[in-house]
């Protein structure tokens, strides 16, 4: 391991790793993992490079390409004979560790664990290979005890995990207001408090926490609840767009097996095709998928406002992803990475090409 990786980021994954999810102040989303080997669509015609290709996403909307994609067997269809598993992760940290032991081969993830696996395996664990959505992160209080920005201040705000990529954006937000929290401890002038989405909901009602900065459904969840939408992060972006979740595959199944790889990101291009095609068709298949995953589906009133808040796209949205490096750095979560060559867009940007599509870019981080 070399000595130029950033410290900081492994205690933090190393810290998540060893907590159990027990309390309200548990890091992070857990760190269980659920297999999926049913397929609706069967591994039938010209099988490619690999007998299998093994895919992991986290059971969130904001991983409806995924979903949607697994549901309605749209990623097995490019696959053909070549056989698609997928496994459900609750936790960054849980599907990088997948990745990088071989457990699975390509995944859905947000930009924070993405950056974290590339730095802290000297830039030679994974690659992100494409985009998948856009936005779908609120600031939820209750309206009772916060009624303006300036009220968080002293308030308990919760976010999924420490170090994941909406306490990274919460925290700079809170800087950019020019107070003051320990990143580590979330101590200060706001109190971050770092909650399972799962139970998020759970303290909001019982008073533990005034809000959540967090990923749709959870937003739309405390909504419900009579939580009120205080600030839509897509606001603070340029054109309201960022990388909420992108894909990325190991550097050694890319090298490997490119025609799996093409064969995936085709399916995921024309998955997001059908979904912004068909949004309510979409919609329904997504909640189908978590229903399978969680024995239940989201009502409307939860799911019906999370989705408007989701923009699917195949653009992985580099230009933003850089900014989300500096705003961990910034708030002391991480050293500064050494992001070039995280990108590998020329598979995407093949079948972008032949889809009739226009390409997408590296911001000058891709491989050389």
């Amino acid at each position: 391991m070399s000595a130029a990786r950033p410290l900081t980021t492994l205690r933090i994954i190393a810290a998540i790793a060893a907590l159990p999810l027990l309390a309200l102040t548990a890091c992070g989303y857990g760190s269980e993992s659920k297999d999926d080997d049913t397929s609706k669509v069967a591994a039938e015609g010209k099988k490619l490079s690999a007998d299998t290709v093994r895919i992991g996403y986290f059971p969130n909307l904001t991983h409806a390409t995924a979903l949607v994609g697994d549901q309605e067997g749209l990623l097995q269809k490019e696959l053909g004979g070549t056989k698609a598993t997928y496994s459900q992760f609750n936790a960054g940290p849980a599907e990088i560790e997948a990745l990088n032991s071989g457990s699975i081969d390509i995944g859905w993830i947000g930009p924070s664990p993405a950056i974290n696996g590339y730095s802290t395996t000297d830039s030679k664990g994974l690659r992100i290979i494409g985009g998948s959505a856009s936005g779908g992160v609120k600031l939820v209080v209750n309206p009772d005890k916060v009624t303006s920005l300036k009220d968080v201040k002293g308030k308990k705000i919760a976010t999924p995990q420490l170090g994941n990529t909406q306490d990274v954006a919460f925290l700079n937000w809170i800087a950019e207001q020019g107070w003051k929290v320990d990143a580590q401890s979330g101590k200060g002038d706001v109190s971050v408090v770092r909650t399972d989405n799962k139970i998020t909901p759970d303290a909001y009602k019982s008073g533990s926490i005034d809000g959540a900065w967090v990923p749709e459904p959870t937003a739309s969840k405390l909504v419900a609840e009579g939580g009120k939408v205080l600030l839509d992060e897509a606001d603070l972006w340029p054109d309201k767009k960022f990388v909420i979740t992108n894909i990325i595959v190991s550097q050694k199944f890319l090298k490997e097996h490119p025609d799996v790889v093409q064969a995936v990101l085709r399916g995921s291009v024309k998955t997001n095709t059908w979904i912004n095609a068909n949004p309510d068709k979409a919609k329904a298949a997504a909640n189908a998928k978590l229903q399978e995953l969680s024995g239940k589906p989201l009502p409307a009133d939860v799911l019906d406002p999370a989705w408007k808040s989701i923009q699917f796209t195949d653009d992985p949205l580099a230009s933003t992803l850089n900014t989300e490096a500096a705003h961990a750095v910034k708030a002391g979560l991480l050293k500064k990475p050494k992001l070039d060559g995280i990108y590998d867009l020329k598979p995407l940007n093949k079948v972008l090409k032949a889809e009739g599509k226009s390409t997408v870019d590296d911001a000058g981080l891709g491989v050389k």
